[in-house]
Parts: structure tokens; sequence; C-alpha cells
């Protein structure tokens, strides 16, 4: 064989063991939060994924919302380009309910049997991957002590200076329910007139309902006075601003939120969507992401650092209200309306 047919044998071998490995990688789209979210999720836990599946690229597909990922799964549903989805739990059922996803258990995520009981939600294809809780955030150059209640935001002083996420989003929902018990609300499941009463006191001071790209960013700046966010993202801005943002749990409490993880009915990415799954509910993605961003583990094998764990929800159950939100998906358009005709009307 000659020089030049040895070398075209060898460069025809390397394009064919090129194009094999080209064709035996997997890629899988993960749809989830942005902002900071994204930023944390991607460092602690996709980018170790991709180094130890070298064969599967992850393209992580940002949204503000569960309600704008769930809009986005709809409109995909008889062609998916996603494979993965992580949203709020009551969203998570609904998507459930419409054939959107695949049950999540350990037959197809063998971590699974490690996580905690309350991490496995009936009605609901995907399980917990994070817990969180709501808490009220303020600006340390114009409040210099820790609000004590979370109706302070009513107060004249903070007229145009208050950002809440408001419905469809769950921040704005989550405040609806605290503030219904604290006024003498028994079943936020029949009413949370009480609730929105409240809330309608609330809304003239309200700069926007809608904070860009999240509720923190105009606290750190201080274009706003106080909000109402979650408590892992305002741990990570607290400790990025220098303390120029806060958060506290008001007197009368606040509401764990969970996150669920869910596998895409018909996703393009097969085995590869449930590799990652497996991965995400795993003792040490679990553990990279506390330590990272401060939400609570949803793993029971997760060994979190003590100083982690102390910024995360678990440090405030005495002040956890118990939500079914499961069964509060099934009323949470009627109170949207309520939200619409009595709290956006009362807003500046």
């Amino acid at each position: 064989m000659t020089t030049s047919a040895k070398f075209g044998a060898a460069a025809a071998l390397a394009l064919g063991l090129f194009s094999q490995a080209a064709w035996a990688e997997s890629n899988i789209t993960v749809m989830a939060y942005s902002g900071l979210f994204q930023e944390r999720y991607t460092k602690a836990v996709i980018e170790p994924f991709m180094k130890a599946h070298p064969d599967i690229k992850v393209t992580y597909f940002p949204l503000p919302s569960s309600a704008a990922m769930l809009g986005n799964l709809r409109a995909q549903k008889a062609a998916p380009q996603t494979d993965v989805a992580i949203m709020d739990v009551s969203v998570s059922k609904a998507g459930t309910d419409e054939g959107l996803f695949t049950k999540i258990d350990e037959t197809n995520a063998p971590n699974v049997k490690d996580l905690y009981p309350n991490a496995r939600i009936p009605d609901v294809a995907g399980v917990a991957v994070t817990f969180d809780n709501l808490v009220m955030l303020y600006n340390t150059d114009q409040v210099k002590e820790p609000p004590k209640s979370w109706m302070a935001m009513a107060d004249k002083g903070y007229a145009g200076k208050v950002v809440i996420p408001g419905m469809p989003d769950i921040q704005g929902l989550s405040l609806v329910i605290i503030l219904n018990k604290a006024n003498g609300g028994t079943d936020y499941l029949k009413d949370v007139s009480k609730g929105i009463a409240a809330m309608v006191e609330i809304a003239p001071n309200v700069q926007t309902w809608e904070p860009k790209p999240e509720v923190y960013a105009p606290i750190v700046t201080g274009q706003a006075a106080v909000g109402a966010g979650w408590n892992a993202r305002a741990q990570v801005n607290s400790q990025t601003s220098g303390g120029k943002l806060k958060a506290t749990i008001p007197q009368e409490g606040t509401v764990f939120q969970i996150n669920t993880i869910n596998l895409v009915a018909n996703g393009p990415g097969g085995d590869a969507a449930k590799t990652f799954v497996n991965y995400a509910l795993s003792p040490e993605a679990q553990k990279a992401f506390t330590e990272s961003m401060f939400y609570a583990p949803t793993n029971a094998k997760a060994d979190i650092s003590p100083e982690a764990l102390d910024r995360t929800a678990v440090k405030f159950m005495d002040k956890v209200i118990p939500v079914d939100w499961i069964a509060l998906a099934k009323v949470r358009d009627a109170i949207g309306e309520q939200w619409r005709r009595r709290v956006l009307p009362a807003s500046r």
C-alpha cells in the first residue's frame, strides 16, 4: 500500500471513529429557573454531571417561573424538545394531570430510595429536588431593624418601595396563605378572603408585581426597600451583596416550597435524561447544591456541612405553616381570580 493510500485509510478510520463517537453522544435539555438558580445549579450539578458522563451534553433552558415552564411544555406536547423540568410542586401536579411527565421512581432513578418521605408527593410524577421557604427581604441601608410583621409592607413609609412576585407566581400565593391565617382564616382551601384583604392593604405600596430578573436585585440596589422572596436565593444574595440584602421570617410565619424534578414524557433524551435525574437526586449533587445555594436537601444521605445547613429552611420549622400544595392547586385559579379583581386594582 502506498503512503498516500495508508494516509487515506488512516484518515477514513479516524473519521469513522469520530462519527461513531459523535453518534454515541446524547444531548438533553433541562428546563429550570433563570438567574441565580441557573448560575449555581450549572456549577454545582450540571458541570460535574457532564464531567462524570462525558457522553451526555446538557443544555440549560432558563425560564423565570414555573408557570412559564408549564406553558412552554404544553406548547411542546406533540413534539417535546425538553427532557427534564425543575419546577414548583403545584405546577408539577398540573403537568402530571395533563400527561406531560413520566413518573419518577426507583425503577428509573435508583436514588429515589434515599429521599425523605415528604419528597414523594402523591399524584405527582416528579419528586422533590429542593426544599425552601418564603422570607421577607429588606435593604439594610433603608431598613435598620428586621421587620417584625409582613404587614410592615403596608406602612406609608414604603410607598413605591415594595417588590413582590405576584400571582400566578407561588410567592404571591404563599403570602396570601400566610396573611390569611394571620388574620383569622381557618381553611385556605375554602376561603382566603382575609389574606386577599391584607394584600389589598399592601398593594398601594407595590412598585412592581413582576421584579426583573428576580426580586432580589432591586432590594440589593436600593431601588426597593422591602419585598418577599425565597430563603435560598436570599441567603446567596445577602452573601454576594456584602449584606446589602437581608432576610427575616416575620411573626406571622412562613411556608415551605417544594421544587420537583420531572421527566418529560417522550422527551428526546431517553435514558440519558433518566441518568441525569438520578444524579440530581444523588447525595453528592444534593450536597453540592445545598452548600452552594442553601436549599434544604431532599436526599437523606446528603452529608451537608453544619454551616450550610444552618442557613436553610431546617432551622425555621417552628414558624412553618403546613400547606397541602396539591390540594391547593385545585383552587389556585379561583384565588388568582380574586387577586386580579381585588389586589391588582388596589396597586398604585
